[in-house]
């Protein structure tokens, strides 16, 4: 039997279920950044931790090192003290963006690096 697929249709790999998070929480008291994903996943990201693998130009020194996944070891054992987030923006639908307490604010946190950030994710 054939079938009839309509001009529009999308490649199948456009099709795939980008992962996009439901809820963001940064809970203060825990020092910790919750994320619900879309596929059920939950992530706890210590504040300290996401501010050791920021993914800024200046923090990964230099443009020859962007792109690359955080070192999940990095955001696991970063000792969850000192810097404190005070402030999270969305960047349009893809990225957060963080200001940090030591003044630092210039990383923007892909969803996809977000995730990546996750040791369990």
């Amino acid at each position: 039997m054939e079938q009839n697929i309509p001009r529009q249709a999308k490649p199948l790999q456009q099709q795939a279920v980008k992962l996009r998070p439901t809820a963001v929480t940064a809970d203060r008291s825990r020092r910790e950044l919750l994320i619900s994903w879309n596929d059920g996943h939950q992530s706890r990201l210590p504040f300290a931790g996401l501010r050791a693998v920021c993914p800024c130009v200046e923090c990964r020194g230099g443009h020859a090192h962007m792109g690359q996944p955080p070192d999940v070891d990095k955001v696991r054992d970063t000792p969850n003290e000192g810097v404190t987030l005070e402030k999270v923006e969305a960047m349009g639908s893809y990225a957060l963006q963080f200001v940090w307490s030591d003044g630092h604010y210039t990383g923007i946190y892909t969803w996809e690096y977000l995730r990546q950030a996750d040791s369990l994710g």
